[in-house]
């Protein structure tokens, strides 16, 4: 096959949490004279036969798979979603997801690294709401989609693979293009406001970054707002305008994603996973969780895995 995946040595957890059978966290493998210069890699995955993946995160990368024939069931967060060719499944950073295709899907597996996702995405409002979650693009009804889809992914493959001068600005022009051919294919063009202006955008992007690392630290809004250099009133209206949700629910959201994965693919208790998230009492846990969810986490954590 083109790629693989070798997993990432866990992190140091608190003491008592005793987790059985963690997600995987995963990263792409490159050879190492690229280790450290990779921005953008495209594979042709080439096994033969049915093919299944177990659930699995990638800290480090987005993913784009397009799945140019064959079908198959995407375990997304603990959701089944299945999808037949041709389609594009989008997997953002960090998303929980396991894949069992049938046999002999024909697929290709464009891998762009977080930091420069970041980047491209900061261009243009309708390419950050394409990575806000996961999502299968279908083309069953749009075979010239699908065709310039496959085009653009060659086309890539063959930039990135390149030494000719401007292979740099080759592959971010190409690599655009993609990702502009999907976000008209999924309507995301007409669904985001041109109203929101692109400072807000790059604001709020921010903010989930360091949402993504301080989640669990249980810090106020305030601190937020001093580390990306804003007042409170321009957190407050960027978040508003470019998320629609006020930065404590946005907040709130990322501690519920984190929950819900642990109570699926978790062995931890819920007492366990409330000091993991920064809760120093589980019953306050369960009552932010019934709030935000509409059930306790035992509950939910019996009809998911049910």
């Amino acid at each position: 096959m083109a790629h693989g995946a070798t997993l990432i040595k866990p992190t140091n957890r608190p003491v008592g949490t005793n987790r059985l059978s963690a997600v995987p966290k995963v990263r792409l493998y490159v050879e190492p004279a690229e280790e450290e210069n990779w921005f953008v890699h495209v594979g042709h995955v080439t096994e033969r036969g049915r093919w299944r993946t177990a659930p699995h995160a990638h800290p480090a990368y987005g993913q784009l798979i397009f799945v140019r024939n064959g079908r198959g069931v995407m375990n997304l967060e603990g959701r089944s979603v299945p999808f037949e060719g041709p389609c594009a499944l989008l997997v953002p950073t960090e998303c929980i997801h396991g894949l069992d295709y049938e046999i002999d899907v024909d697929r290709w597996v464009v891998t762009i690294e977080v930091s420069y996702l970041t980047q491209v995405n900061a261009r243009l409002r309708e390419f950050v709401a394409l990575w806000s979650a996961p999502r299968m693009v279908p083309f069953a009804y749009h075979a010239e989609a699908a065709g310039e889809i496959y085009s653009l992914i060659q086309r890539l493959k063959q930039e990135v693979e390149s030494d000719s001068v401007g292979q740099v600005a080759g592959t971010e022009a190409l690599l655009t293009m993609l990702l502009l051919t999907l976000v008209r294919e999924a309507r995301l063009d007409q669904a985001v406001s041109e109203a929101v202006p692109r400072n807000d955008v790059r604001l709020v992007e921010r903010f989930r970054k360091l949402i993504d690392e301080h989640y669990r630290d249980n810090l106020p809004l305030q601190q937020y707002a001093s580390m990306l250099a804003v007042s409170l009133v321009q957190l407050r209206a960027a978040c508003a305008s470019a998320a629609e949700k006020s930065p404590t629910k946005m907040i709130h959201a990322r501690i519920i994603t984190e929950a819900k994965r642990e109570l699926i693919f978790g062995d931890m208790s819920v007492e366990q996973i409330a000091f993991m998230l920064g809760f120093a009492d589980a019953a306050y846990f369960t009552r932010f969780f019934r709030r935000e969810v509409g059930q306790a986490p035992s509950q939910f954590r019996s009809e998911a895995r049910r």
